[in-house]
């Protein structure tokens, strides 16, 4: 009988291995980004600094693990673990007011990696322009803005206008400086997932 060793047995390619490590440690780390959390006047939204994780899962990670990282933290608050704005949690925080702009993150990061990539393969992002990381990030933004304002107005029974106004425009300047930081952490080589 010939004997194997767990050396000759690889259930999981190193590469998908890799890559699920990474996508959760960037679930992990949008969910330290949740406990960034301002109150913010203009609206019944908080500023974070999710919205900069999913930026940089997009960036970092491309289109398709991108989005596995925060299907992953979208689970992770689903289940009870404390990684939505200011440490909540729950079904509850996912059909309320705000549950639009979680929802969207997966898709947002896709949209951020679709374009930065040019597709849904991954590729350097020092082949990427700064303005095709912009275009992935506005792209993005968009989606998040889009589902985040549909769950605001169901929820709240705003106005369209007023929805959109509070929930959208007014947080433009943070979402521009969320993309600056995110262009400057990527060019600096601070961090990467390549």
């Amino acid at each position: 009988m010939a004997q194997t060793s767990t050396a000759d047995v690889d259930l999981v390619g190193g590469e998908v291995a890799r890559n699920v490590a990474q996508a959760a440690v960037f679930a992990a780390l949008i969910g330290a980004f949740a406990y960034v959390a301002i109150p913010y006047p203009l609206s019944p939204a908080p500023v974070t600094l999710q919205v900069l994780g999913v930026f940089l899962a997009g960036l970092l990670l491309g289109p398709v693990w991108g989005a596995a990282a925060l299907v992953l933290y979208l689970v992770a608050g689903a289940l009870g673990a404390p990684v939505f704005a200011q440490g909540s949690a729950g079904l509850g925080v996912l059909v309320g007011p705000t549950g639009g702009y979680i929802f969207s993150y997966p898709l947002a990061a896709a949209a951020v990696g679709y374009v930065a990539h040019g597709g849904f393969e991954f590729r350097s992002l020092a082949e990427s322009s700064v303005p095709r990381m912009v275009g992935g990030m506005a792209a993005g933004t968009l989606v998040i803005y889009g589902i985040g304002v549909l769950f605001m107005w169901w929820n709240l029974d705003m106005t369209v206008t007023t929805a959109i106004i509070s929930g959208a425009v007014v947080f433009v300047p943070a979402e521009a400086a969320k993309m600056a930081a995110a262009i400057g952490l990527v060019r600096s080589n601070a961090i990467r997932a390549e």
